[in-house]
């Protein structure tokens, strides 16, 4: 098993929720979170005043897969998140040792 943690732009997020479906990730978490990479912010205008805005909005979107469907989800990921342009985002891969369903106590791949 498998955590997948992609930080993408937030108007990436549909169509990336989209293809993740697709491919047959049954559910994912979506968190708003702030970050710079190679960007490094940039800089707003606001009333006359410039001003460095240094951390940009991103979406991070956490899925637990099981290793039969990871090419699939992450390539799915690549392509729905991509522009082109610089800050299209991150693709993380983590292995879970334990996955427990709270409801049922189902574990490991039963319990995704």
């Amino acid at each position: 098993m498998k955590l997948i943690s992609a930080v993408i732009k937030p108007f990436k997020l549909d169509e990336v929720r989209e293809a993740l479906s697709g491919v047959g990730v049954q559910g994912i978490t979506v968190t708003e979170v702030k970050g710079f990479g190679r960007q490094r912010g940039h800089t707003e205008l606001y009333r006359g005043a410039e001003y460095v805005v240094d951390f940009l909005p991103k979406v991070k979107v956490e899925a637990a897969v099981d290793e039969v469907l990871l090419d699939r989800a992450i390539e799915a990921i690549e392509k729905s998140a991509r522009t082109g342009k610089i800050g299209d985002g991150k693709i993380f891969v983590f292995d879970l040792s334990q996955v427990i369903r709270i409801r049922t106590g189902e574990t490991g791949k039963d319990a995704l």
